[in-house]
């Protein structure tokens, strides 16, 4: 049986990703991103699901950060909707609620419902470690914000659905792997990360020159995206994603012409475009 990687407790949108992506598979929780990483590079698993970004909140820059210091590839990606309920154990009634746990994350992207209920936010590392905390050790007052799944999986009440102040909620998350996937039917993407030269970093236009040859190809960028250089105070190194696959001649092509142009460039992946991934 495959066994798939993920972080946080059972019932965690990042467990929801992997059954996505491996309906039939074993997933295994890890706590830290870190550890989904090291699982997967030491064989402890076959694969792991990570999230890189959410359509309100922006990147995950750890993800990125491991990205660039593992040797994995990214295999997939797996685009989810992010759905948040108010959950308590069973017989709490809302007008009860003071407090909420949850992740800093689902806080912020449900503060229109916890302001409307006068409703304090408390951080915790996890929406479905929030539940699971919750129905461990109730307190009278005390709620969560996690997924439906998790009040299921933790014996809890969903007062509220839908809590989130915004619909347009979604989450992208990779699959990794240690090795390459074979190329297969249908539209694909890539992920790579590159830096600039030197004598491009900080002069006028640099970016642009290095890019050029996803314009010459007509090969379209879906997202660009620096992160500081952990080794390089000021230098930034440059995430992007394309659609395409490197073996596709008009992908080929800008590629090598963004090898000639940058210091260094790391193909992340090329792989099968979710669904709603465009």
């Amino acid at each position: 049986m495959t066994r798939v990687a993920y972080q946080g407790a059972e019932g965690a949108f990042s467990e929801a990703a992997a059954l996505t992506a491996y309906p039939d598979a074993e997933t295994v929780g890890y706590a830290t991103f870190h550890e989904v990483f090291e699982a997967v590079a030491g064989g402890a698993v076959h694969c792991g699901v990570v999230p890189v970004e959410n359509s309100l909140a922006g990147s995950i820059n750890q993800t990125y950060d491991l990205l660039l210091e593992h040797d994995l590839h990214v295999v997939g990606e797996v685009i989810l909707r992010v759905q948040h309920c108010l959950v308590a154990p069973k017989g709490t009634r809302i007008e009860e609620v003071r407090r909420v746990i949850s992740h800093p994350q689902a806080l912020a992207q449900c503060d229109g419902f916890l302001a409307r209920y006068h409703l304090e936010g408390v951080p915790v590392y996890d929406t479905a470690g929030a539940a699971r905390q919750l129905a461990q050790h109730p307190e009278p007052g005390v709620a969560a914000i996690a997924s439906r799944r998790a009040a299921e999986r933790y014996g809890l009440e969903v007062l509220a659905e839908g809590i989130e102040d915004f619909e347009f909620n979604y989450t992208r998350f990779f699959v990794l792997a240690t090795q390459e996937r074979p190329r297969g039917e249908g539209p694909h993407k890539t992920s790579v990360v590159f830096a600039l030269r030197q004598r491009l970093g900080h002069s006028p236009g640099g970016l642009l020159e290095v890019l050029q040859g996803f314009a010459e190809h007509r090969v379209n960028l879906t997202k660009l995206e620096s992160r500081p250089r952990r080794d390089r105070p000021w230098s930034y190194v440059f995430y992007v994603d394309f659609e395409g696959h490197v073996e596709d001649p008009a992908p080929a092509q800008a590629l090598l012409a963004l090898l000639r142009r940058a210091s260094f460039v790391k193909v992340l992946g090329s792989y099968p475009m979710a669904p709603n991934g465009a």
